[in-house]
């Protein structure tokens, strides 16, 4: 399968997305082809990738300068603290700003490695080999970066684009399919705020995607990753267009902090719901007709993705859930900033409720 290539286009870089089968073993040539310097490089690891597949990295960068720095990936290591290692580990072996750092993991790697090379000297050569499906639509494309804090999710973070992105199917196969399912939600919202032909074709194929059937799962990574990267091209550092992307991540992203990051709730089930909650305030408010809510709403139900927000909290979790949701980094005083949806293919940006009119909105679906 060769591989298909996307131009990521910013006003601070332009830089490829390689999407394909078995890239790892031919690492070495991919990355002195788009010229970066490969002469001495740290590679920031997610434990739980398989050992075989690092193996596969290590022979292809044979005779390199390299050093390797692994980390449990998981949100709440998401942290100054990792941070601080991965920094330390660069200064202590004396890299330069035009050395490497390489990322292989999901999100959470790719985030605080990105966030680490930003901090490093102003910015070192920086290449993401995401290796969920989650990252590989999603946190790989469009150079934001950040760590969790107490406070909220990605609060301290920076915009810093990477030089190359290497998104090798062979990594998904090790993947359990929960992992497999968080993935879908992000693809599923690009569908919806973007494009009702891709939305179709995804309720059509859904379980093709699912099984990692070829073309279905390359279709939909591509056509994914070419949503996100023609509104990132438009707004690098998410001033008006960009805001799209979080749509139901204002819900998500109050949901995984009221559980504080818990594996019983992880980032792409967490959107997931956030996406159903944001369908339906959409439909309570009559943005949304009825037709597209209940399309969309069966879409989620028939697949078997997490869709029942009851089976996570509880009435004595609302002001939580609200606290966050002030806190979310869209908003810019104590009312909520949200992204709802017209009809599929047509978001709306920037409309702003009161906290009590959430409230009363989040209390009737946990006490329904």
């Amino acid at each position: 399968m060769k591989p298909i290539k996307l131009v990521v286009k910013t006003n601070s870089q332009n830089y490829p997305i390689l999407i394909g089968l078995n890239l790892i073993s031919n690492i070495n040539s991919i990355i002195k082809k788009n010229k970066i310097n490969l002469k001495k490089c740290l590679l920031v690891v997610d434990q739980k990738i398989p050992k075989k597949l690092i193996t596969k990295i290590k022979k292809s960068l044979n005779k390199k300068e390299i050093y390797f720095h692994y980390v449990l990936a998981n949100e709440k290591n998401k942290n100054q603290k990792t941070t601080n290692d991965i920094l330390e580990i660069l200064l202590n072996k004396n890299f330069t700003r035009h050395d490497c750092l390489i990322t292989i993991g999901g999100g959470i790697i790719g985030d605080i490695g990105g966030f680490a090379a930003s901090l490093f000297k102003r910015g070192l050569q920086f290449v993401n080999i995401p290796t969920t499906l989650l990252s590989q639509v999603d946190s790989s494309i469009g150079g934001k970066t950040g760590i969790n804090t107490r406070y909220g999710k990605n609060l301290i973070g920076s915009f810093y684009q990477p030089k190359l992105v290497i998104s090798d199917i062979i990594f998904l196969k090790s993947l359990p399919k929960r992992e497999i399912i968080c993935g879908y939600g992000e693809i599923l919202k690009h569908s919806l705020i973007a494009n009702k032909n891709f939305y179709e074709y995804l309720s059509k194929n859904i379980e093709n995607i699912l099984n990692l059937k070829s073309p279905y799962i390359v279709k939909a990574i591509c056509k994914s990753c070419e949503i996100k990267k023609k509104i990132v091209e438009k707004d690098e550092k998410e001033k008006n267009l960009r805001k799209v992307l979080n749509f139901g991540h204002t819900f998500a992203h109050a949901y995984e902090a009221t559980m504080g990051f818990s594996s019983r709730l992880n980032h792409g089930e967490a959107v997931i719901l956030g996406i159903i909650s944001a369908l339906k305030f959409s439909y309570k408010n009559k943005i949304l007709k009825n037709k597209e809510y209940i399309s969309v709403v069966k879409h989620i139900t028939k697949s078997n993705l997490p869709s029942n927000i009851q089976k996570y909290f509880s009435a004595k979790d609302i002001n939580k859930i609200i606290s966050f949701m002030i806190k979310d980094k869209k908003n810019n005083s104590e009312k909520i900033n949200l992204i709802l949806l017209k009809k599929i293919g047509k978001p709306i940006i920037n409309k702003v409720y009161n906290k009590n009119y959430l409230k009363m909105f989040i209390t009737k679906e946990l006490i329904n």
